[in-house]
């Protein structure tokens, strides 16, 4: 009797182990009743009859398939070596299980045949440069054709494209020409702008100087002429004041001296051959001859 209770007692362990299930919170459970879909069950305890019915664990994180480097050739025709990460996740756990057999190799696949296809369709110089385009391109191409396997593609990133070692040295030999060719671009231009920056120094210079030296003429030109009006003013005032004295009949003896004096002297410049006074100097021309004698005694 023990015996037996002992035998149901392991018999009752062993069905309950076989029965009880536990599925993690990133996973789902597809459930299997004598080889035949029966239900998908979530995260946690799941219980299912023992020995007939079975139950698969499908993880349904994000996951990464490394691409294999493979040689591809351009559209003109240079070899260059190509690999790639893929990142998918899982919508529906029960295609991938029933629509496709081996998930990881098919997506491989799949990916090393657009890659050829897509750099095939590029030239060298345009798949260097167009790491993004090739990305988004490929990712749609993986999209499409998984979602029927019940995963979608979020991204692709290209690791590396490598040319061959005599295309990368004539790469880089062109490169340093052109940042050369570019250097001595940026010297002349340089030296062409330091060239008219000093020229229109020059030049601003030249005509500040110029304006300096016309302002300098002008103002003594002004001054010559205040000068001059000035003493015509002087003169004119001197000759209205004779000519108001002589006029008025009241010239004084030492001004009609002076002018006789200013008189003599314009004749012995050869200004003037005739000098006119008035009748009542008769007094005055003693004393001017007295005058000019002197005058001749010191020039003797």
């Amino acid at each position: 009797m023990e015996v037996t209770l002992i035998v149901i007692a392991i018999v009752l362990f062993i069905v309950v182990s076989k029965g009880a299930t536990i599925i993690r919170p990133y996973q789902k459970g597809i459930v299997e009743r004598l080889g035949r879909y029966q239900r998908t069950v979530d995260s946690g305890l799941t219980i299912i009859i023992p020995f007939f019915e079975k139950i698969i664990k499908v993880d349904m994180r994000e996951q990464v398939v490394d691409v294999p480097p493979q040689a591809v050739i351009t559209k003109d025709n240079v070899a260059v070596e190509v690999d790639a990460v893929v990142y998918y996740e899982v919508t529906d756990p029960v295609k991938v299980m029933y629509n496709i057999s081996n998930f990881y190799i098919a997506a491989t696949k799949l990916a090393q045949t657009n890659l050829r296809n897509l750099i095939g369709d590029l030239a060298l110089d345009e798949s260097l440069t167009s790491r993004e385009k090739i990305n988004h391109a490929l990712r749609e191409v993986l999209d499409d054709a998984t979602d029927k396997w019940g995963a979608r593609v979020t991204r692709v990133e290209l690791q590396r494209i490598e040319p061959p070692t005599d295309v990368t040295q004539a790469m880089h030999r062109q490169m340093k020409a052109e940042r050369e060719r570019r250097a001595v671009i940026l010297e002349a231009e340089g030296t062409k702008t330091s060239a008219i920056l000093k020229a229109e120094g020059q030049k601003q210079a030249q005509i500040l100087e110029a304006e300096g030296r016309s302002e300098a003429i002008k103002r003594v030109a002004d001054a010559d002429k205040y000068q001059k009006l000035t003493v015509a003013a002087g003169e004119g005032e001197a000759i209205e004041t004779v000519f108001g004295a002589i006029h008025k009949g009241n010239p004084t003896n030492d001004l009609i001296a002076i002018k006789y004096l200013e008189a003599l002297q314009k004749v012995a410049d050869g200004q003037a051959t005739k000098i006119f006074l008035p009748l009542e100097t008769s007094g005055i021309l003693g004393s001017i001859a007295g005058v000019g004698e002197l005058f001749k005694e010191k020039t003797r």
